[in-house]
């Protein structure tokens, strides 16, 4: 009898190396192309005139991308900081103890911002700020960003950390408690050191998140909250030079970088 595997192996099959490296080609060509004229020595976005810097230079001179890249730092590091907080106790709920009435729906409202539809996410925030200033007279800001942007990234770094809990086992937190540790104890020195793969994993997730987000951030920003991405679409609605190939490249590899940080950690975590 045939191996059934190796039948339904997807990648045996007739045409699959071809339409893989058509996607691929259609995905990442694009994005090549944008590196590659963010090097061009020429004032033109669309005619390649030959190798330089230039651009690069005039993208760090910029005060207007000073100031953007500040933004985008504050917000990404605390709404980073305070969803990875909030994922970690959230995914010890749902883990770390017997299963409670709801704990279905508490999983599937953790994770809803995943499954809405981003612009919807961002016109019932701006609603709802809007409601509370109206309210109650209360506007924080670069906060309702900071607030919006820890909401969405919450179920980005739940995952990680709900999946190590998971993988780990319960036999040494068990011997803790048998040696009379307290519960915090018993976290502070077994699950959290062994929970750190995990946590990392989904701390770069929701950083990247952060930083590349456009939709709610554009929604919910006021003047004077420039973010990069919002800089970048900025940018797009005047006479266009390769400044901005040159920023949006800077964007992607900070983008690849955490992304590539947050899958070693999980293959590391893994193996």
């Amino acid at each position: 009898m045939a191996d059934l595997s190796k039948t339904l192996d997807l990648k045996r099959q007739a045409g699959f190396g071809t339409i893989a490296i058509i996607c691929l080609i259609i995905l990442y060509a694009p994005i090549l192309v944008l590196m590659l004229f963010s090097f061009n020595s020429g004032s033109q976005i669309t005619k390649f005139e030959g190798l330089g810097l230039s651009w690069y230079a005039t993208a760090f001179q910029n005060q207007e991308f000073y100031s953007a890249t500040k933004n985008t730092l504050i917000i990404s590091f605390t709404a980073t900081i305070f969803s990875t907080i909030a994922a970690v106790l959230a995914a010890i709920g749902t883990t770390r103890v017997k299963p409670w009435p709801g704990m279905s729906w508490a999983f599937m409202i953790i994770n809803l911002p995943l499954m809405v539809p981003e612009i919807i996410t961002a016109v019932a925030t701006l609603s709802f700020f809007a409601l509370i200033a109206g309210a109650f007279g209360l506007n924080f800001g670069i906060g309702n960003i900071i607030i919006a942007h820890t909401v969405f990234c919450i179920p980005f770094a739940y995952m990680p950390i709900k999946a190590r809990l998971e993988d780990m086992d319960l036999t040494l937190e068990n011997a803790a408690s048998d040696l009379y540790a307290t519960p915090w104890q018993a976290f502070k020195r077994i699950t959290l050191p062994l929970l750190m793969p995990g946590i990392a994993s989904g701390t770069a997730l929701a950083f990247i998140v952060s930083f590349d987000d456009f939709t709610i951030t554009q929604l919910v920003a006021g003047p004077g909250q420039t973010t990069l991405p919002l800089f970048i679409w900025n940018q797009i609605r005047r006479p266009m030079t390769p400044e901005i190939n040159a920023i949006s490249t800077i964007l992607l590899m900070v983008s690849i970088l955490f992304i590539s940080v947050s899958f070693i950690i999980s293959k590391s975590r893994k193996s």
